[in-house]
């Protein structure tokens, strides 16, 4: 039987987006593109030399259930229970802006 392996991959961690809440939400068609375009823009956070853009990964229900907003979540943030709320299509480069910062990474 072979040794488990760590395999590190060349693109970001997913940012999870709870497919309730989106469809819940006052325009999460907007919401959606402006998420996915904010990911391929070479200037977004966490977006580093030759690492592919963080996918868009829909999931069940995180529980929160916010009015009007939808919940976002990835990478470390993701590991803490940490959730971002996004209420309309302009919010959403800082609201990833936030699930890329990690407090407790130097420098």
């Amino acid at each position: 039987m072979a040794l488990p392996a760590l395999v590190r991959p060349r693109r970001a961690a997913p940012v999870l987006v709870c497919r309730k809440c989106l469809k819940r939400s006052d325009d999460p068609k907007e919401i959606r593109k402006a998420i996915k375009h904010a990911l391929k823009s070479h200037d977004s956070p966490g977006h580093g030399a030759g690492e592919k853009p963080a996918r868009i990964v829909m999931t069940s229900c995180f529980g929160l259930c916010p009015k009007r907003a939808v919940a976002v979540t990835g990478g470390v943030r993701a590991a803490r229970g940490e959730y971002v709320l996004v209420s309309a299509a302009k919010d959403v480069p800082s609201a990833l802006a936030l699930l890329r910062d990690d407090p407790n990474r130097p420098g």
